[in-house]
């Protein structure tokens, strides 16, 4: 088909009329997203944290998916729309979902697209909004054509990928070594409550590291761009899930520890978590995926799924939605019970494994869209946050309701934040964020300092926006906080650390790339602190590129000295980082 399509080429001014004439309603717009940025106003460009962690490329950018036509849309090659559905599923499903329904982004479906017209959509999608919307063209990621590609695209209708069921879990399913000829007890030497499980993302492995001496024990393949590892309740079994929700179980019992068995529970995922409760150990396994919006439930020691439940629903304002992802997963220490955050609805699911075939579960209605999130110290609340609703939910654990819901800075992003006593309020946690400086520290004892319990007692001031993760440790009178994806390189390659002691005192700003002393010219940014057992070394990941050196920075806690850096050309991209003892008891 051969297709004519206008040269887009706007100066300033003709951008500025062209954008006036297009303009709709006020309605209209919000549907939209909200009024197209003038040139030369401020937009959220693409560089900026927000864009980078929401812009996160999705497997289903090369799935197989049902294509329906509609005949409103302008027309498009084949190969136009295979290369669109490509981009989308790269750059702008993360805000705006799988079927274009919206999530943190405005929905982008025909019946509001197709009215504005292929003109109004190229100014919108180059310039992007105060409201949120990169600005594509004018950042220079996308071209003129590639715009005009993508104000096409989103006029028609959605492909749908296809649906996941238990069947299509269990031909996945592999069992390298059945339970019946796995050890009988650790056959290893290795200090295994000291271990950690390295993701190195684009490798599609992870690097299991001798903590005590920092050497590789192995590298095991697991799935895409693995999200995060997790210990069951023993500590003799590892689960890691990849981005393309394929589960790997490892066995670190073996002599040398490596995958046992392994299955695909979706097609694009981020969560997995095993049974803490006590007699319930390591008996179930849980995983939750983007696509499908569902959760599995499976048997522990042999990733056999047993139970798939499906998360569309209601939202929180009483609204449906297709695809509410599954983000964190917890497994409660109060009862037999996960806790499932259910992304877009803002909807808490709190799921008893006591019986598979009767299932019960409790939905609690928290704030879109939950994301991430950890216990306190006592390990009877659960506290998450609601990135895009800017808040911290508080969930009681023993009473199955929520507590709270707290207002903290913007875009919270706690991973499982930190607890400490604060000198003055009591036992607090604490969150950094994607979309500003603050750090919150919540009071979190309702008990003995009532009055501070599910508050922001004090607002730290971070290095800026940009912050994945925030750390300390029982035995550590530091609070550490990277800065991983703010645009400024300085900031990026290096973390700031306070003094729980005396949170008045400005942080340390200590330059982590800088240890790391590598060779090229790498992004170096610096991700995720993670204690080691002991709680006397903190270690950093020094991320780059897939083909520039990357590293671990091992720091000394008491004196905030960098003791080591380890590099390997097998790690590739190493980005979070686990420790099995801290991992399986709730640490942080």
């Amino acid at each position: 088909m051969k297709i004519f399509t206008r040269k887009f080429t706007l100066s300033p001014l003709t951008a500025v009329l062209t954008t006036a004439m297009l303009f709709g309603s006020a309605a209209a717009l919000a549907q939209a997203g909200g009024e197209p940025a003038k040139p030369g106003a401020p937009t959220t460009s693409t560089g900026s944290a927000e864009a980078k962690y929401q812009g996160a490329a999705s497997p289903l950018a090369t799935e197989s998916m049902h294509q329906s036509t509609n005949p409103k849309a302008p027309p498009m090659t084949q190969a136009e729309f295979d290369r669109a559905r490509q981009i989308y599923f790269e750059r702008c499903a993360g805000c705006h979902g799988v079927l274009r329904k919206g999530a943190t982004g405005k929905p982008l479906t025909p019946d509001l697209t197709v009215p504005k017209g292929t003109d109004y959509l190229k100014v919108f999608i180059g310039y992007g909004s105060p409201a949120g919307m990169p600005n594509w063209l004018t950042s220079g990621d996308f071209d003129e054509a590639t715009v005009d590609l993508m104000a096409r695209y989103i006029q028609h209708d959605p492909p749908t990928p296809p649906e996941f069921s238990l069947a299509d879990m269990e031909k996945s399913r592999k069992e390298y070594v059945p339970v019946a000829q796995r050890p009988k007890k650790k056959m290893n030497n290795y200090n295994i409550n000291n271990i950690f499980s390295v993701t190195l993302r684009d490798a599609g492995e992870v690097a299991l590291i001798d903590g005590d001496t920092k050497q590789i024990i192995n590298i095991v393949k697991t799935g895409y761009a693995v999200h995060i590892s997790r210990t069951s309740a023993s500590g003799r079994y590892l689960y890691v899930i990849g981005r393309d929700a394929r589960l790997n179980l490892i066995d670190l019992w073996m002599e040398k520890p490596d995958n046992v068995a392994e299955i695909k529970i979706g097609l694009e995922a981020r969560s997995v978590e095993t049974s803490k409760f006590k007699g319930w150990e390591d008996k179930i396994a849980v995983a939750g995926t983007y696509w499908p919006p569902q959760f599995v439930l499976m048997d522990g020691d042999t990733l056999k799924p047993r139970k798939v439940v499906s998360t569309r629903g209601m939202t929180v304002d009483n609204e449906y939605h297709p695809e509410p992802r599954v983000a964190a997963i917890v497994a409660s220490h109060q009862k037999p019970e996960f806790l499932v955050n259910a992304k877009e609805t803002g909807k808490i699911w709190m799921v008893d494994y006591t019986d598979l075939v009767n299932l019960k579960t409790t939905q609690i209605d928290a704030a879109k869209f939950l994301h991430d999130g950890g216990f306190d110290a006592t390990r009877r609340y659960f506290l998450t946050a609601a990135n895009a609703s800017n808040k911290i939910a508080v969930v009681d654990t023993k009473t199955s309701k929520l507590a709270a819901l707290v207002d903290v800075g913007k875009i919270p992003h706690p991973g499982r934040g930190a607890n400490f006593k604060h000198p003055k309020f009591g036992p607090v946690w604490a969150s950094s964020g994607l979309g500003d400086e603050s750090i919150a520290i919540i009071g979190t004892d309702p008990e003995k300092n009532k009055a501070n319990a599910w508050k922001v007692v004090q607002s730290l001031k971070g290095q800026g926006g940009g912050s994945l993760f925030i750390k300390t440790h029982p035995k550590s009178n530091n609070l550490w906080v990277d800065t991983t994806l703010n645009p400024d390189a300085k900031i990026s390659q290096s973390v700031a650390v306070f003094d729980i002691r005396d949170l008045s005192k400005p942080a340390q700003i200590i330059d982590i790339a800088a240890c790391a002393n590598l060779k090229d010219d790498g992004a170096k940014r610096v991700v995720q602190p993670e204690y080691n057992q002991k709680g006397d070394e903190v270690w950093f990941s020094v991320w780059s590129a897939k083909n520039k050196e990357s590293a671990i920075v091992v720091v000394d806690d008491k004196t905030r000295t960098c003791k080591t850096a380890i590099k390997d050309p097998k790690l590739i991209t190493p980005t979070g980082k686990f420790n099995v003892y801290n991992t399986q008891h709730d640490v942080y």
